[in-house]
C-alpha cells in the first residue's frame, strides 16, 4: 500500500514538472506588437505580465494626417475618462494557458467600449491573434498583430507607466578608458 502511494506521488510530481516545462517552452504574448489594418500601421502595443495576469496598452501611435496626435479617451468611464490613449492600459485581466489567453477585456478608446477578449500566440511566437467580442466569441472580430523586437521602441519613448515592465537591454561595457589616479606627491 505504501509503495503505491509513493508511486502515485512520483507520477503526479513528474506530470506537474512536465506541464511546467511545457508551459515554459510555449511562446508568450509578453512583448511588443504591431497592430495594422489593411496595410496601415495603427499602433504598437506592449503586453506584460503582472502577478500572473497579462495586461497591455498602446505605446506608440501612427496618426494619419489631420488626426489628433494626442487623443484622449473622452468616452471612457472611471479612471480612464479623459486619459491620453497613449499609455492607456487597454488589455486587462488575461489569464494564460500555454499559448492561449482568456477571461480578459479590451478597451476601444475611440468610443469607450469594453469587450470581452481572448488571445492566441502562434507556435512560432511571431503573431498574436486578438479577438474582442460581445457575449460569446462568435459575435466579435479578430486582429492579427505582428511581433516586434523589444528594442524597436527606445526606452526614452516608452510611456512612463509601462517603463517598470519594459524588458531592460543588457548594459554595454564602456569603451572609455579610466586613468589611474596620480600617486601622492613625495615630501
Amino acid at each position: 500500500m505504501r509503495a503505491r502511494a509513493i508511486l502515485a506521488i512520483a507520477i503526479v510530481a513528474a506530470l506537474g514538472w512536465a506541464t511546467a516545462v511545457q508551459a515554459a517552452d510555449e511562446p508568450t504574448a509578453a512583448g511588443l506588437w504591431e497592430q495594422s489594418m489593411k496595410g496601415r500601421v495603427g499602433g504598437w502595443f506592449f503586453i506584460f505580465e503582472e502577478d500572473g495576469v497579462y495586461y497591455g496598452g498602446l505605446v506608440k501611435m501612427f496618426p494619419r494626417p489631420g488626426d489628433d496626435p494626442n487623443p484622449l479617451c473622452t468616452a471612457c468611464a472611471g479612471d480612464e475618462k479623459n486619459q491620453p490613449s497613449l499609455g492607456l492600459r487597454m488589455i486587462k485581466g488575461m489569464q494564460r494557458n500555454g499559448r492561449f489567453y482568456q477571461n480578459g477585456t479590451i478597451l476601444d478608446p475611440r468610443d469607450g467600449s469594453v469587450y470581452r477578449a481572448k488571445m492566441e500566440v502562434t507556435e512560432d511566437g511571431q503573431k498574436l491573434k486578438l479577438r474582442g467580442y460581445l457575449g460569446i466569441s462568435l459575435f466579435g472580430a479578430t486582429q492579427v498583430w505582428k511581433r516586434l523586437p523589444d528594442d524597436a521602441l527606445p526606452l526614452n519613448e516608452v510611456p512612463a507607466n509601462f517603463v517598470p515592465y519594459w524588458p531592460v537591454a543588457p548594459e554595454k561595457p564602456s569603451k572609455t578608458k579610466v586613468k589611474a589616479p596620480h600617486p601622492p606627491a613625495k615630501q
